[in-house]
Order: C-alpha cells, then sequence, then structure tokens
C-alpha cells in the first residue's frame, strides 16, 4: 500500500494523506457474502444514547468475513483484493475448487491468482491457516484464534502481526502486537503473513468531513464545558477540572487516569506470561 500526499493549496490538503488504493483489484462486493448493517446512532433497544458521538455517515453493506477458515484441506484462488468499509484491512475474495466463494482477510502481499489453504495439511506459506503447532517457529502470524474452533480474535487489524515464539507443554507461546507473550493451545489456528493495508497508521484525513463521512459525530472535552455538563467543566480559564485539583473523570464520574479497569482475578491471566507494559520498558 502506498500513501498520496497533496499540494497545499487549501488548508484542508496541507496535511492530508490519503491511500492510494492501489492493492485494491476489485471494486463491488459479491452479493452473496454481504449482508445490511443496521446503523444503531449509539442507541439500544429502548431509544436511549449508550454510545457517544456515532451518527450519519455512509450507507455500508457488512461482508461476511470467514475468521474461522472452516474449509480445510481444500485450496482456494484469490479472485480480487477489495476494500472493506467495516475495517482497517483489506479483505480478499476466494474460490474454492468447488466453486464456493468466501472472504478472508488479506494479508500483505497476497495478490490475485495466488492460492491459499487451510487445515494442518496446509503449507506454512503466505495467506494458510493451520493449527499453531503446524507453523515454524519464528513465522508471522495473524487472525489468532484464543480457543480451538472459535474463530480468529487476535491481530485482524491493518498492519498487525504476532510472532510465534515457542511451544511447550501443548500450547504455543504467541508474542502479540501489544508486546504481550501469550500461552495459546497449539491446536489454535492462526494465518500466516502480517494482516495488509500496512499504512493505515499514517493515514491523515486533513478534514473533520472525513470523519463524519465514516460515521463520526464531534467529541467535545469535558473541561471546556459547563460544571452541568461534565464534572470537569467551569473554572476561570484553562483548569484541570472546575479550577480545583480532582482527578479529571468521566461524564458519570469514572476515572480517566490512571484507574485500571481490568480485573484483579481474570481467568485469562494465567495465560499470559509476560505483561505488555513490561515489555515496552525494555
Amino acid at each position: 500500500m502506498a500513501l498520496r500526499d497533496y499540494r497545499p493549496l487549501t488548508p484542508t490538503l496541507r496535511f492530508k494523506t490519503l491511500p492510494t488504493f492501489e492493492e485494491v483489484t476489485k471494486t463491488k462486493p459479491h452479493k452473496s457474502l454481504t449482508e445490511v448493517k443496521k446503523r444503531s446512532g449509539g442507541r439500544n433497544n429502548n431509544g436511549r444514547l449508550t454510545s457517544r458521538h456515532i451518527g450519519g455517515g455512509h450507507k455500508q453493506k457488512y461482508r461476511k468475513i470467514d475468521f474461522k477458515r472452516r474449509k480445510h484441506g481444500v485450496a482456494a484462488e484469490v479472485i480480487g483484493i477489495e476494500y472493506d468499509p467495516n475495517r482497517s484491512a483489506r479483505i480478499a475474495l476466494i474460490r474454492y475448487t468447488d466453486g464456493e466463494m468466501s472472504y478472508i482477510l488479506a494479508p500483505d502481499g497476497l495478490a490475485a491468482g495466488a492460492r491459499v489453504m487451510a487445515g494442518p495439511t496446509a503449507v506454512p506459506d503466505l495467506g494458510n491457516s493451520l493449527p499453531l503447532s503446524a507453523i515454524p517457529l519464528g513465522a508471522n502470524i495473524h487472525n489468532i484464534e484464543l480457543a480451538p474452533g472459535r474463530g480468529g480474535q487476535v491481530a485482524r487489524s491493518a498492519g498487525q502481526q504476532a510472532t510465534l515464539n515457542n511451544r511447550e507443554a501443548g500450547y504455543a507461546l504467541v508474542k502479540l502486537p501489544s508486546g504481550e507473550i501469550r500461552r495459546i493451545h497449539d491446536s489454535c489456528c492462526a494465518t500466516i503473513g502480517q494482516v495488509g493495508n500496512v499504512d493505515h497508521m499514517n493515514v491523515v484525513s486533513g478534514k473533520a468531513g472525513r470523519a463524519r463521512w465514516q460515521g463520526k459525530r464531534p467529541h467535545v472535552r469535558g473541561m471546556v464545558m459547563n460544571p452541568i455538563d461534565h464534572p470537569n467543566g467551569g473554572g476561570q480559564g484553562k483548569s484541570k477540572g472546575g479550577g480545583g485539583r480532582q482527578h479529571l473523570t468521566s461524564p458519570w464520574g469514572q476515572l480517566a487516569k490512571g484507574f485500571k479497569t481490568r480485573s484483579k482475578h481474570k481467568p485469562s491471566d494465567r495465560f499470559i506470561m509476560q505483561d505488555r507494559r513490561v515489555s515496552r520498558k525494555k
């Protein structure tokens, strides 16, 4: 993927950096693999606003992605690479030898005409899905299962990749994109390669209008509100929370900085071999 810069003819274009979409080879989705995506505007089934800053945006169809790679031992040809408005990664349309069509996440370097396969008998090549027990150590992987047969849950966004470090006692040690090293059962499947659209993190919209196209509404800081609207509002001039020195909070009073939201005794803690914060200090 490449990025395109613009001449600063207007304030909007000065810092604008958008993808060129040169890797996209197919413009319209496969109709049978799409479904209606209902928009809620951030409201629940009672009509109450539960998620702020959501609304508007372009109409979208949801693409059904096969995160489980359920057809094992059947080769498939990549028909094309497509843009997916529902995720940062690109997706690949594949056709199995029996004629069935499916969508998968497109790893970096996968092109139309390539062949992919899933299952324990597949070769550990780009785009193939295998159990962790059959993947060579040191390989870059994505779309990783946390429980056998559940489907990929880890490393699915643009540019993400994890590394298979070791195997011991029926478990694989995987270094996740966050730096965390986690034990995952070696019968869980993962896909070889790095998720495509690697430069997504460097995209700069350049204007607020592009966020509105994506269904994002304006986000106002609590500190610039009035005291009646937010706990951090008020004060003469710029002040940390209404002129006082109380800790910054959400509109409902939960601490915004330093408050740990993860449970102290979460069952999955026993699978974490190295915390992500420890690895960043080294």
